[in-house]
């Protein structure tokens, strides 16, 4: 055992794996991965070498002969070293499984030629208590780093936890990874207090020190009067007027956005004919910054939502109670109400900037107050001279913004109350939300599918189609729209996650399901008798009526699947088509660019489908970078395509959590943001990426869902990251030159 892991070691400690043996213990494996034993600080490490040039994914996997048994104490956890000897940072994913096939996924960010102790709590408050925060502060008063939550079971079977494995996702490049003394820990020494006072009232963390930390008023007041004296007031040289290549060749013009394949390449080309390429960030917004507070109204007291709202509850622009529902507030969570060192009164001027929340995805409450520590700094920032003008003055310091660090487009997600001087071009968005029936794929992380056949959803895809045709005014500014996001269409991993849709709604009566309805009829069409669709299925389904009552479905032979695939894409095919009508019922110039497709959320069917009515294909792709091996599917169905949703974020400015691609520092991310934006400029498929969001989430958690990511162009103070606005003007500078020069075609 090195000297480290001596020091380390606090707590009752257990070593379960040293690696001080001769060879690779059996216990270990890899894919995608070579392992060896290599000398290390005094000792002997493992040695993965990660194959991820070529690989998405490369794992080394600890696997002990009898299950690991955490039940001693009442906190309790692995810890591991890991050192990283390249001259790149590396994400690691830990995936704990139990012997009940239970997996939980906790991260690190192991540094460029740095690493150490790392601790993943499996019993103990931090996994037992809900605090609506993605994760929290370190509460371990050990010389071991805690590694951050992303998802999985939080209560794990605590006495037999069957294997840990090592995982990398994504990388451009081959890396070396080092990881010594796998042991366990029980009852280390805690701060019991650790999410007690811990924001500040700029919505900062209290304990934390960093470049963009505001101190006082004045010093955010300066910050601003600063920031706007070194603001270019002008486009790129070589941008026509809607930030296309006017130096670059000159196409058909149409007075809209369209897209063309020029070579091998797609592109967007701007109303004018020239050649377009959306980079941008998206979600510039209110909606999104405000965090519960921990508090609610008595039934009876709380604001009423109103009636037909075309937008789900995350996405609404806050809204303050009225004075006479404060009879009725009342603490709901005290473990929440504590994190604040400050709050104002609703009578306070900045007491404008609460917020009732009808609807919420996960934490320890159904509903309640919300505040915005963002909206609050733009008060303090620029004053209110009536009317909220510190918005007026919001919307044109961003748009100065965009401007300066050169980007071409906003990406979805924007107020709309930019659209009307926009001084780039943008992307609209909407989601059908409504009373109309619906579908599961098993695995509903957002929520249920819309149910296409029901009529009720036309008539919600047209109230919506209508609302962003309102907001759009026909107007040449706006590229095209986005609908919806990120659903559950299903997963490629097994045949019951790609064909889940299928397997559950067909368990549901026609009667009440409108899919399930138009799938009898076609099976029914093919088959003719439900004898011939028993000897090609394999069940044992007595009549046609028995089928249209709802049949359970195991056994998935090749035959089924490929009925599954037909049903499939019937499901899907409507669900574009019907959108699509809507769009461009109202919308006929402009683009549709589809339902930004999550890669944890998609299948070969539903792309193929989808890309028989969409005019850009879009995707959320939550990677160091596009892997070449995952992104070899844009071939498939040669269309225009584009990045919804990217970032990358590092917790030494103050957050709890980095986000879904961690980074080591400010610097990092800026080295990342360009890595990433070097592949998608170089793939001729790719036309566009937009940066996921303008600022960070609220540091103690998004109201929706606990969101507490360093995500943001922007601090919660806004407060600019100026490595990666740097990052950013670089890209933009050279980017027509640069993707008209790319010759990667994969």
């Amino acid at each position: 055992m090195s000297a480290f892991a001596q020091a380390a070691a606090s707590g009752t400690a257990r070593f379960l794996q040293t690696f001080d043996e001769p060879d690779v213990p059996g216990s270990m494996s890899g894919v995608n991965a070579r392992l060896s034993l290599t000398p290390w600080k005094g000792g002997t490490a493992l040695q993965i070498d990660l194959e991820g040039a070529d690989h998405v994914y490369a794992s080394a996997r600890y696997k002990p002969s009898s299950p690991i048994d955490l039940s001693q104490g009442q906190v309790a956890g692995l810890i591991l070293d890991m050192f990283n000897p390249g001259d790149e940072s590396i994400q690691v994913s830990v995936n704990l499984s139990d012997v009940h096939g239970r997996v939980a996924t906790r991260s690190a960010l192991i540094p460029a030629r740095g690493g150490g102790s790392y601790y993943y709590e499996v019993a103990g408050p931090d996994v037992s208590i809900d605090t609506g925060l993605r994760d929290t502060p370190q509460d371990w008063r050990i010389p071991a780093t805690k590694m951050t939550w992303m998802w999985g079971e939080r209560k794990l079977d605590r006495k037999t936890i069957a294997e840990l494995t090592v995982v990398t996702t994504s990388m451009p490049r081959d890396r070396r990874l080092l990881i010594d003394n796998i042991r366990v820990i029980s009852d280390p020494p805690r701060n019991e207090a650790y999410l007690s006072g811990i924001i500040d009232p700029f919505g900062q963390a209290v304990n934390r020190d960093f470049a963009e930390k505001v101190t006082s008023e004045v010093d955010l007041q300066q910050r601003a009067v600063t920031e706007l004296d070194t603001l270019r007031n002008s486009f790129l040289p070589g941008r026509s007027k809607w930030q296309g290549w006017k130096d670059g060749p000159r196409l058909k013009a149409t007075g809209y956005f369209r897209t063309e394949k020029v070579g091998r390449k797609w592109w967007l080309v701007d109303p004018d004919g020239y050649l377009f390429f959306a980079t941008g960030i998206a979600n510039i917004r209110l909606a999104n910054t405000t965090t519960l507070t921990g508090y609610d109204f008595r039934p009876g007291t709380s604001p009423a939502r109103e009636n037909n709202d075309t937008t789900p509850s995350d996405s609404l622009a806050p809204k303050r109670a009225s004075d006479v529902n404060l009879a009725g507030r009342f603490v709901t969570s005290e473990l929440r109400s504590k994190m604040f060192t400050w709050l104002p009164r609703y009578d306070d001027p900045l007491g404008d900037h609460y917020s009732y929340v009808h609807e919420l995805h996960s934490g320890p409450q159904k509903s309640g107050e919300a505040f915005s520590f963002y909206s609050a700094n733009l008060e303090r920032k620029y004053g209110d001279k009536g009317n909220a003008s510190y918005l007026d003055d919001w919307r044109a310091v961003t748009k100065a913004r965009m401007v300066d660090w050169g980007f071409t487009s906003y990406g979805n997600w924007l107020d709309p109350s930019f659209y009307a001087e926009p001084k780039i071009p943008y992307f609209a968005n909407g989601w059908i939300i409504g009373p109309f029936k619906t579908v599961s794929s098993g695995d509903d992380y957002w929520g249920r599918l819309p149910d296409p056949f029901d009529p009720v959803f036309a008539d919600r895809a047209r109230v919506t189609a209508r609302q962003i045709a309102t907001e759009v005014m026909g107007s040449p500014w706006c590229v095209g729209v986005f609908i919806d996001n990120e659903k559950s269409w299903g997963r490629p991993e097994s045949i019951e996650q790609q064909f889940g849709i299928v397997i559950n709604t067909m368990k549901r009566s026609d009667k009440d399901s409108p899919t399930k309805a138009v799938w009898s009829k076609i099976l029914r069409s093919k088959f003719g008798a439900i004898e011939k669709l028993n000897v090609a299925w394999g069940t044992d389904i007595k009549s046609w009526g028995a089928l249209q009552s709802g049949v359970t479905l195991t056994d998935h032979n090749m035959r089924k699947q490929a009925d599954y695939a037909v049903l499939m894409d019937v499901y899907v095919s409507e669900y574009f088509k019907v959108v699509k009508a809507s769009l461009k019922e109202v919308l006929p110039n402009h683009l549709y660019m589809g339902a930004r497709f999550a890669t944890w959320g998609m299948t070969p069917e539903v792309r193929k489908a989808a890309a028989k009515y969409v005019d850009v294909m879009s995707y959320n792709e939550y990677r160091e970078v596009p892997h070449k091996a995952s992104w070899q599917i844009l071939a498939e169905v040669d269309k225009p395509s584009i990045i919804g949703e990217f970032h990358m974020g590092a917790v030494d400015a103050g957050t709890f959590h980095p986000g879904l691609v961690f980074s080591a520092d400010q610097k990092d991310r800026a080295r990342q943001y360009k890595q990433y934006m070097d592949a998608v400029i170089a793939n001729d498929f790719w036309v566009g990426a937009h940066w996921f969001q303008y600022t960070d989430s609220p540091l103690t958690g998004r109201t929706y869902d606990g969101e507490n990511y360093n995500v943001g162009f922007v601090t919660n103070a806004d407060i600019p990251y100026q490595p990666l606005v740097d990052a950013a003007r670089e890209i933009n500078r050279s980017l027509y030159t640069k993707r008209i020069g790319a010759t990667d075609g994969d």
